[in-house]
């Protein structure tokens, strides 16, 4: 019997170890990495009700006061005063809220003085040691004062306080950036800064594909399609939208990850897509594919092969809408081959 409990024991912490394992391999970030990272990304967004849920599971994840002041007063570099003002009065909300209901959250940290001198010495040093080389180019010779405020207030008095690292800055600033539209170059620069102070390419395509998926269109992500996963090329998800029987029209936001697509198949009653967020791609069998951006629809008739999916290099996400729900089928096909997709994606 005794080694019997000992066999039990050691199959019960190999299982618990590999749990840890897959769940560490999942998320390269730690906790608080994750948590600062929603944090931002909500910020850069806007969306109060999601950021203070994000600064309450931040909190309790053991970021403190201070390191998430930091994070929120850095942000106004990159998504505007309105934005990092709306965030810190949300903030002072939620710690009141908690402060009423007992709970006393650590304050963390204050940044101790800038270094001596003028912020724009301090800031191009600190600027040419974040990016691993000295800054310029032709847009800073074209307008100057936008180079100086760079190097003395950004790289100076914001990056020249000490409570928070830089590598924790650019995981925050990524993830704030990967959040906006049009700031595609930014965001570039700021993975290449990042990946020299410490930010890993695990963590990086995490950061983006989180943000991404979670901010590609008002509507929910939803959870991992797992139950139709054998019939889609990479992940996917699916959140259904509507729930009352009574209206017969199933309605559900699907959300692909980058070359993420379906199988060839076909509806006996037809479909609509809307796409909704990103880019994608639609083909019906012997024509050209369609390249989908928000706000196109597609309307599929009865019984025609097709398949829909995301570019390769953006996240996608559609409404599906079952038409004649009480008599529609579906079939699954082929899935798309690489050269097919290939095709689609370059417009042949």
């Amino acid at each position: 019997m005794r080694k019997l409990f000992l066999i039990g024991m050691l199959f019960s912490l190999f299982h618990f170890v590999n749990q840890l394992e897959a769940k560490e391999n999942m998320n390269p970030l730690k906790e608080k990495e994750e948590k600062l990272v929603a944090i931002a990304m909500y910020t850069a967004r806007g969306e109060m009700p999601e950021l203070k849920n994000a600064l309450a599971a931040g909190l309790d994840a053991g970021l403190t006061v201070n390191e998430i002041k930091e994070v929120l007063v850095q942000l106004y570099a990159y998504c505007g005063f309105p934005r990092s003002l709306n965030a810190l009065g949300c903030f002072m909300t939620l710690l009141n809220e908690r402060k009423d209901r007992g709970v006393q959250d650590a304050a963390g940290k204050l940044p101790g003085p800038l270094p001596e001198g003028k912020s724009v010495d301090f800031g191009t040093a600190n600027q040419t040691e974040l990016c691993g080389a000295r800054v310029k180019g032709a847009l800073f010779e074209f307008a100057p004062a936008i180079d100086e405020y760079l190097k003395a207030h950004l790289f100076g008095d914001i990056f020249g306080r000490d409570n928070l690292d830089w590598r924790t800055r650019e995981l925050a600033t990524i993830a704030a950036l990967a959040a906006m539209d049009g700031v595609e170059s930014q965001l570039a620069s700021h993975i290449a800064i990042g990946k020299h102070n410490g930010v890993t390419d695990a963590q990086i395509d995490w950061i983006l594909g989180n943000v991404k998926s979670n901010t590609l269109s008002p509507f929910p992500r939803g959870d991992e399609n797992t139950a139709y996963a054998k019939y889609f090329i990479g992940k996917s998800y699916l959140a259904p939208l509507t729930k009352d029987k009574r209206l017969h029209v199933p309605v559900s936001n699907v959300t692909f990850e980058p070359s993420c697509r379906n199988n060839w198949h076909r509806h006996t009653g037809g479909q609509l897509l809307i796409a909704v967020g990103g880019a994608g791609f639609y083909q019906e069998r012997g024509k050209k594919a369609r390249k989908l951006l928000p706000g196109d629809v597609v309307e599929i008739p009865p019984d025609v092969d097709h398949w829909h999916g995301a570019a390769p290099d953006q996240w996608f996400s559609h409404l599906a809408i079952e038409c004649n729900p009480e008599t529609n089928k579906n079939t699954w096909l082929e899935p798309v081959s690489d050269a097919d997709y290939a095709r689609a994606a370059s417009g042949k």
